[in-house]
């Protein structure tokens, strides 16, 4: 067969007879005039036009995205848009995850020193209203940022002193303890009692901490962050606007750090922790 084919290979422009017949010489005998050179360009172009056809259905046609490896225009669009799009996200997350961080380490309580100078620059300048005490401890904490929507913060008033307590039945049994690390007042309450905000607000914090249990924290105008602790639960989410007195949640006994019934209350401005006592009546 090799040689058959070595032979139309070397006389290309010579037209050959071939015969045709049974291996016996049995039967009747076929005869071809075969070219060889007709026959080259006659396979060469069948091949040309099927790779021809091939590219056009790949170039034209949705065949083209069953390649791997190949991409269109539309697809590297589309691949470039949700790539800004996955980094938007990614630095939407970080700023989302530093501010719940800073949140967290001031309610929980857990706030990094600063120098007596940067202490003095973040004390507030109305310390003196409604005889009001400056902050009770030297560790302020990173006060967290909240914008409403739609420029909402501005219409908030400011909060009236002195303030009326966050829970009608309840006493005080506990007071600030800065070297302790207690930042706030806690009130013995009877356990379904409603907690109630002490102002105008917006609900910046409403979850689980680990020692206060439901804890949910309002930020007021001039600065102002309350926080209520050892709730049984919660009656707001975050992001809510409240008025004063009206009810956040219900008192219980939740969190690692209680030793019964009370409520946890805190009072802080531009992230230092306040006197309670000095700004509800009647404590």
């Amino acid at each position: 067969m090799w040689s058959f084919f070595a032979d139309l290979v070397r006389n290309v422009g010579t037209e050959h007879t071939i015969v045709v017949m049974d291996a016996e010489g049995v039967g009747k005998t076929r005869r071809y005039q075969v070219r060889p050179s007709r026959m080259i360009t006659m396979w060469g172009g069948s091949l040309l036009g099927i790779g021809l056809l091939v590219v056009l259905l790949v170039a034209f046609t949705p065949l083209r995205t069953h390649i791997p490896g190949y991409g269109t225009e539309a697809m590297e669009e589309s691949a470039r848009l949700n790539t800004l799009r996955v980094r938007a996200l990614q630095d939407s997350l970080s700023v989302q995850r530093q501010y719940v961080r800073r949140l967290r380490r001031l309610i929980t309580g857990r706030v990094d020193s600063l120098p007596p100078s940067e202490e003095r620059r973040a004390r507030p300048e109305t310390e003196a209203q409604a005889g009001a005490s400056p902050n009770i401890h030297g560790q302020p904490a990173l006060a967290p940022t909240f914008e409403p929507a739609s420029g909402a913060a501005e219409a908030l008033p400011g909060l009236s002193f002195p303030l009326s307590p966050p829970v009608a039945d309840g006493f005080p049994t506990r007071d600030v303890d800065a070297e302790a690390g207690h930042y706030g007042v806690d009130v013995a309450v009877p356990e379904g009692e409603y907690i109630r905000a002490v102002g105008d607000g917006y609900v910046v914090w409403a979850d689980w901490t680990q020692d206060g249990g439901h804890t949910i924290a309002v930020q007021h105008a001039g600065g102002y962050l309350s926080v209520y602790k050892h709730s049984k639960r919660l009656l707001k989410k975050l992001g809510d606007r409240v008025t004063a007195q009206e009810p956040l949640a219900v008192s219980g006994d939740t969190g690692a750090v209680t030793t019964g019934p009370h409520l946890h209350f805190e009072l802080w401005q531009h992230g230092l922790a306040q006197g309670p006592n000095a700004y509800i009546a009647g404590w």
